[in-house]
């Protein structure tokens, strides 16, 4: 794989951990991280209109370097993958994500964790509301992986379905940045071929 410094992250269902995965990626590859989620969820779980979401995210990803977690494609399209130059497509088996995802929403719970614009989750907003989070988890992860072989086909994508996978593509993407930083560190003549008397 060529060189990693525009990534967006997908993931088939929440809890495959994509904002954690992207922010250990941004601190290996030393570039911006930036969670969608906290541009689009306005205060009282308002969305974000599409014109506005767009107007925000432009200049972001016109940045020579970021990890991205979302993608917003209802509302922008491919905006962000179309500036990425990787695809992590994160698609963790449910036993791995649903377990996760449970933990995470109770600690929040239980916490009144502060999320994006002062929201916190509630049992009802997690559990009982038609657009709760585990619904549009179960309802999208059978769809995402029948639809996003074909649709992220012209995109350069790593398809991570294991723990140990993603954590093998953050082992490389640490190496890659350190390999990057020796190639690019200033060396003495000698290094370099350069006789000295």
């Amino acid at each position: 794989m060529g060189a990693v410094k525009r990534v967006a992250i997908l993931a088939t269902a929440s809890g495959c951990g994509k904002t954690t995965f992207g922010r250990a990626l941004a601190a290996a590859l030393e570039v911006p991280f930036v969670e969608l989620d906290a541009i689009h969820w306005q205060a009282g779980w308002t969305e974000i209109d599409g014109a506005e979401l767009r107007r925000r995210v432009e200049p972001l990803v016109a940045l020579d370097a970021w990890v991205i977690d979302g993608s917003y494609r209802g509302k922008l399209g491919d905006l962000v993958l179309d500036h990425a130059d990787t695809v992590v497509w994160l698609d963790l088996p449910r036993r791995v994500w649903l377990p996760r995802l449970v933990v995470r929403t109770l600690r929040r719970v239980a916490t009144r964790e502060q999320l994006w614009n002062g929201n916190r989750e509630s049992f009802r907003t997690a559990c009982l509301d038609s657009d709760s989070l585990f619904r549009y988890s179960f309802a999208n992860e059978r769809p995402r992986r029948h639809r996003y072989p074909t649709e992220l086909a012209r995109f350069r994508v790593a398809r991570l379905r294991t723990q140990s996978e993603v954590d093998a593509f953050l082992r490389s993407a640490r190496r890659r940045e350190r390999s990057s930083a020796i190639q690019a560190a200033p060396r003495s003549p000698s290094q370099i071929g350069v006789r000295t008397t």
